[in-house]
Parts: structure tokens; C-alpha cells; sequence
């Protein structure tokens, strides 16, 4: 069972279900992932049962390998559409903030929710959430942010209401943000919510099957190319190092969500303790951040690339040119070469 840090949500519940036609938009964070996509479609498609007007509004654009996902055709996505979010944003009575808890991580999008009279709701597993929201349902103690949507709708006594499309939508978050459910925050009580899922119509074959299995041959050649010509091994740090140009990106055709999963290659090297990834995109130097064991990625991205998430997957970023960031991420590793040995 999951013990919750945080959950003021009982007010909330209640208003949920004594009114219809709210007005509701369900966000999560830039590039979402599949757990972002995952909870956020999940939501947005049991508001709906409600009788609620709800909107679901991603930051940005999100990988192909997610556009399968039941509810995909309503996304809203900002970059494409600001006037019409920001007047939908606006209007909202309540925002659900799903698998981020500080405004920055929805990027431009972050001005328009802080500045709406909405109440806004975390529903969130990461670490030292800032305070911009109403209600709070938190814990860092769950897989996934689509774990917590499970249990948010059980809290709210729907579980009928669990239909095969939302069990698509809550096993992909789950399945993404476990490692296929091999990483250390895959508990008993996920498993249990797995099973439950199948039970509703999760179609876990096939879901993991248009996840994992719809690569181009692009890609491929680009998996090919970084383990072959752009890994690097700081053996001194146990630490293995994979950079990306703007340059290399457009050779393959590289679209977002093209290069998931490439930093997770390094830590099956025997004896590599902290895997990252460094990419020059168009406006920031995206950072990638896994770790087995101790190292907490999530406080060396804090603490020298503005960056966090958990224990041993985290993220970061950079203003700096991709040279720079190589040359500043070099020297600060230095200072964690006891923790890596």
C-alpha cells in the first residue's frame, strides 16, 4: 500500500462529484514521456465520465511511438496553439498538474497556469515539490505518476469506472516509468495495479509492442552510430558518456522521443555506476542522468545543471553550447569520484 506524504484531496473529491460541467485542464511536463502521457490521458478521459469539460494541454510536441494512445487525437498541444490554451487556460476552474511540481518544467506554458485564477492539483511522485498548488497528492514512494492516477480514482470510488481504454493509458505510464517494471521503485503494490489493469482490458502484449517495437530504420542507424562512434568511458569515474550535435540529430532525422532509452545503454557495462546522455537541442543542452546503487542522480542535476527527478534517473539542462556543458560536466564529476568508485 502506498503511503502518501501529501493528500488534501478530500474537499477536492467532493466538489469533483457534486458538480458537472467544470471546466478542467489536465497538463504535464515538456517532452512528455510515457508515464506524463500515460496518467494525463488517463485523467482526462475519467473527467470526462464526469460530465466535466476537460482539456488536455501538453507544453509541447511528444514522441510517435505515443500517438497510439486512446485520447491522443484531443491533446492540445501549446507550442502549436498558445492563443487558443491560453484562453481555455483562462477559463479553467481547476488544473491538474501531472508528474512535475515546479512551473518551470512546462516551459513557457508555466506563466499562463500561474497566472490563472484556477485552483491547480499535483498529482506527483518526485522530489521537493515547489508551492504553486491547491490540493496535493504526493508521495515520492510510487513508480509512476500513472500509479498515483490509479489510486487517485480509487480514492474516488470509481474504480468501475476503469474502462480498457483508461487501463491502456495507466499500464503505458507504469511500464515506461518502471523500466518494463525492473527498477527499484517497482513495489508490490505496482504489480498489484498491474494485475488489476490487465483485469480491466490492459492490453500489456501489444502495448509494449507499439512502445517498444515501432523504430525507423533511422533510428536504428542512430543506436548503431552512438554505441559505435559516441560512446566514451571516463574510467576513472566509472562513468560512461554519450554527447549528441545538432548536426548529428538532423543526419538521422531525429524527432522528439528518438533518442529515449539511448543512456540507459552505458550502465550495462559492467562496472559503469552513472550513465549519461548530453543533447544539443534547438533552444537548451538536454541532460540525461542514470545511476545503479547510491549515486543520487537527482541531486547532482539539481546542484550543477538545473535539473532533478529521482534517485537514479534524473534530468538537467543547459544554456551553455554543447562544448561548454561537456567541459563543466567534466570538471564537476571530479568532485563525486569517491561516491563513483
Amino acid at each position: 500500500m502506498i503511503q502518501f506524504i501529501q493528500d488534501n484531496t478530500d474537499t477536492l473529491i467532493t466538489k469533483l462529484h457534486g458538480a458537472e460541467s467544470l471546466n478542467i485542464v489536465v497538463t504535464t511536463h515538456h517532452k512528455p514521456d510515457g508515464d506524463a502521457m500515460g496518467s494525463s490521458l488517463a485523467l482526462f478521459l475519467y473527467l470526462k465520465q464526469l460530465n466535466h469539460n476537460v482539456t488536455l494541454i501538453t507544453p509541447t510536441d511528444y514522441p510517435r511511438f505515443l500517438h497510439w494512445m486512446p485520447g491522443h487525437n484531443d491533446v492540445v498541444v501549446f507550442d502549436f496553439n498558445e492563443k487558443k490554451c491560453k484562453t481555455i487556460t483562462e477559463k479553467a476552474d481547476y488544473i491538474f498538474c501531472l508528474d512535475f511540481n515546479d512551473l518551470k518544467r512546462i516551459n513557457e506554458y508555466g506563466l499562463v497556469v500561474g497566472s490563472s485564477k484556477a485552483e491547480k492539483i499535483m498529482i506527483d511522485h518526485h522530489r521537493e515539490p515547489s508551492s504553486f498548488d491547491n490540493y496535493r497528492f504526493w508521495t515520492y514512494e510510487a513508480s509512476s505518476t500513472s500509479e498515483l492516477i490509479y489510486e487517485f480514482i480509487k480514492k474516488c470510488g470509481h474504480t468501475d469506472k476503469i474502462t480498457a481504454e483508461i487501463a491502456d493509458c495507466l499500464y503505458t505510464g507504469i511500464m515506461t516509468d518502471t523500466g518494463s517494471f525492473r527498477y527499484r521503485g517497482t513495489s508490490s503494490n505496482t504489480h498489484r495495479t498491474i494485475a488489476e489493469l490487465i483485469d480491466k482490458g490492459a492490453r500489456n502484449s501489444l502495448i509494449h509492442e507499439l512502445v517498444y517495437d515501432t523504430n525507423t530504420v533511422l533510428r536504428l542507424k542512430m543506436m548503431g552510430f552512438v554505441l559505435y562512434e559516441k560512446l566514451e568511458i571516463l574510467e576513472a569515474y566509472n562513468t560512461a558518456l554519450v554527447y549528441l550535435t545538432r548536426e548529428e540529430l538532423a543526419r538521422f532525422d531525429i524527432k522528439t522521443g528518438d533518442t529515449e532509452g539511448f543512456v540507459n545503454y552505458g550502465l550495462s557495462l559492467e562496472g559503469i555506476k552513472l550513465s549519461v546522455l548530453i543533447v544539443d537541442r534547438t533552444k537548451l543542452v538536454k541532460m540525461s542522468f542514470r545511476s545503479k546503487g547510491e549515486f543520487p542522480c537527482n541531486e547532482f542535476a539539481r546542484d550543477h545543471f538545473e535539473g532533478g527527478g529521482h534517485k537514479n534517473a534524473a534530468g538537467g539542462q543547459s544554456n551553455d553550447s554543447l562544448e561548454a556543458t561537456i567541459v563543466r560536466f567534466t570538471e564537476v564529476i571530479k568532485l563525486y569520484k569517491d561516491q563513483l568508485q
